[in-house]
């Protein structure tokens, strides 16, 4: 099969690589009918991971199961699957308290390359659910992004307590960040923020939900979100960025008593100890449980109450892959779905 391989920073190549195979009897095998490129994924390209080998790429998928080890009961061949890019058992105490993402039995299914024609999926019952049927066309890249970015910037707000009458600001305006905004709003939040410098993430913010825009960032950010809200700050603020400035804008844009649900993977992360002893501010954050949120998103989505994958505003076939990073980069595109 073809799949997608770094070979170092800014070189991604479509290969031949080995067609997968079960390995353990847990394991499935999907046939991809969608994958894409995530803002993560981005840190390799750009060498801020380093790239010692050529390695794999892709986490986010959706498809057909066309085989399954014998132990797997809840998944079948046929089935239409969209999957976490955490592997979990879904069964040990962490996974039943919600928190998939750091089963005792995780595994990154990102290690096997999801930006590929073909992908094995470990722990296949814990970690994939199957839709109602097969979907319809349209359908597919918003089940796509709930592989992912839907998941992640719902966790966001789940953990930054969005809800009816609260006003949530969010820093970011990538795809999960713009999840954070439609869950916001699904979650019922009165009041949405979006902090976003770029007048077509804006639009699509909007039509997620926001209400209102800060393009400022840093202090002056902040300084205007206090300005929308009283001079108190948000209730719930969602950082869905990873870096230092866009932490201390979080923290700094929550009013006291307040939450910040942090989702975007740190970079370079160091919280003043004072200043956050005297904001008086919930943390709370890390790598999202997609899984917990599965098979509530998969029917918002199956019955057309949500329509996230309106942040794909680039549909390449997986041959160039290459370009899907390149205009991500230059933030030529918000998110590059790759048709395998």
């Amino acid at each position: 099969m073809y799949g997608a391989v770094i070979h170092a920073p800014g070189d991604v190549r479509i290969e031949q690589r080995a067609h997968p195979r079960i390995t353990e009897p847990t394991d499935a095998v999907v046939q991809l009918a969608a994958t894409c490129v995530c803002g993560s994924d981005l840190w390799d390209w750009r060498g801020i991971n380093p790239v010692d080998r050529p390695t794999p790429m892709g986490h986010e998928y959706v498809g057909t199961v066309v085989e399954v080890g014998d132990a797997v009961t809840n998944i079948k061949v046929g089935d239409f699957v969209v999957g976490s890019f955490f592997a979990s058992d879904n069964t040990c105490a962490i996974c039943r308290a919600g928190y998939q993402s750091r089963c005792e039995n995780v595994q990154y299914v990102g290690a096997c390359g999801a930006q590929a024609e073909y992908l094995r999926v470990p722990l296949a019952d814990g970690t994939l659910v199957a839709t109602p049927g097969q979907p319809d066309p349209d359908l597919i890249p918003s089940l796509l992004a709930a592989s992912d970015v839907l998941g992640t910037g719902w966790f966001g707000a789940v953990a930054a307590e969005a809800g009816r009458g609260k006003t949530v600001a969010v820093v970011g305006d990538g795809a999960v960040g713009l999840m954070g905004v439609l869950a916001a709003k699904q979650l019922g939040a009165e009041r949405i923020i979006a902090m976003s410098r770029h007048e077509p993430r804006q639009k699509l913010a909007l039509k997620f939900g926001a209400t209102d825009i800060v393009a400022e960032r840093g202090d002056k950010g902040v300084t205007r979100v206090k300005e929308l809200t009283a001079g108190l700050g948000a209730h719930s603020v969602v950082e869905a960025v990873g870096t230092q400035e866009a932490m201390m804008q979080a923290i700094r844009s929550t009013r006291p008593g307040g939450h910040v649900g942090f989702v975007g993977v740190s970079h370079g992360v160091q919280i003043p100890g004072e200043e956050l002893f005297n904001a008086e501010v919930h943390l709370m954050g890390g790598p999202a449980p997609v899984r917990r949120f599965l098979p509530d998103l998969i029917g918002r989505i199956w019955r057309r109450e949500i329509d996230p994958g309106k942040v794909f505003d680039l549909i390449l076939p997986l041959a160039q892959a290459a370009e899907a990073y390149r205009a991500m980069d230059e933030r030529r595109a918000i998110k590059a779905l790759l048709q395998p």
